[in-house]
């Protein structure tokens, strides 16, 4: 495993929180960087999602007028999980 280069930075944060996390043990460092992580890969997926709406909402009209090329042999306990 290789490990990430690390930059220091400042932070402000509320005192009280950054108090209760030294009280607890929490590494504020390591919570900032996964709650970062997070942030970044949900705003790169919700730009992705609003990039490519008009592709989705081309593929549900294809959908609606054609059905699903696979319709046929989609199945699902009880029968076909496809409705047109």
């Amino acid at each position: 495993m290789v490990a990430a280069t690390k930059r220091k930075t400042s932070l402000t944060l509320d005192v009280e929180a950054l108090e209760g996390a030294k009280e607890l043990g929490i590494n504020v460092s390591a919570v900032a960087e996964t709650a970062l992580i997070k942030a970044v890969a949900d705003s790169r997926r919700n730009k992705w999602l609003t990039e490519n709406s008009g592709t989705f909402a081309a593929q549900s009209d294809w959908h609606e007028r054609h059905g699903h090329p696979l319709a046929d042999i989609i199945t699902a306990p009880g029968g076909s999980s496809w409705t047109p």
